[in-house]
């Protein structure tokens, strides 16, 4: 029956569900790993890869910062962008945090704008690419929706790039902007309402037929039973 199959299938994406959640939290909550050289990177991908907890350690391009747009538990406003130059020699896409839009210039975010060495530890993310909010990435109005590594990298002219991006953790800037650690970690997962909605769905049906054929043998003996 349709509905049961359906069923089955809820559950098989509840137990596959259920997985993911436990691999992610693990990676989350495990110590930080040196973040993904070139060597790596035609294996990272979002299914082994992404929310792993990572460390990198540069010099931030601040002069090639792009900004994203963002909404957050403080309101609307942008991701600062920042490519860093890391001591193994390849650059980085570090999400360093939130600012508002009051703080979207950095002469309002000066004491910010780091220099010299600098350690970052987050989670690696997985480039987003075309656009978000129901909006395009215009690279040439510096418009950004969504945080397209290959993308920002091409407008800001940064080669070398791993092909992901880091989350800075809550670490505090020097007066609290950019504010990281606002990496939002959540699945959907209503497998199980799927699951016992389907079942259910079968119980039903099976009701229905046994009705439908009680019904029919109830006629057909009060036929029989006809002079």
């Amino acid at each position: 029956m349709g509905f049961v199959a359906l069923g089955g299938w809820q559950v098989q994406r509840l137990a596959w569900k259920t997985d993911l959640i436990a691999q992610v939290e693990a990676r989350v909550h495990a110590a930080p790993q040196p973040a993904p050289g070139p060597s790596a990177w035609p294996a990272v991908s979002r299914e082994t890869d992404q929310y792993r907890r990572v460390t990198v350690r540069g010099v931030f391009r601040n002069d090639r910062e792009t900004l994203v747009q963002a909404v957050t538990d403080y309101g609307p406003g942008f991701w600062v962008m920042t490519p860093l130059t890391t001591d193994a020699g390849f650059t980085v896409l570090i999400n360093r945090g939130f600012v508002s839009p009051e703080r979207k210039a950095p002469r309002d975010r000066s004491a910010g704008q780091l220099e010299g060495e600098q350690t970052v530890t987050g989670l690696l993310r997985i480039s987003e690419p075309k656009g978000g909010f129901l909006r395009s990435n215009d690279a040439g109005k510096g418009r950004w929706y969504s945080r397209d590594v290959p993308a920002i990298a091409a407008a800001t002219g940064v080669s070398d790039i791993a092909p992901y991006f880091i989350d800075a953790d809550a670490t505090a800037n020097p007066d609290g902007w950019p504010k990281g650690g606002l990496t939002i970690i959540k699945f959907p997962n209503s497998h199980l309402v799927y699951a016992l909605t389907w079942f259910g769905m079968a119980l039903l049906t099976l009701v229905g037929y046994a009705i439908v054929a009680r019904e029919a043998r109830r006629r057909s003996a009060a036929a029989r039973s006809r002079p």
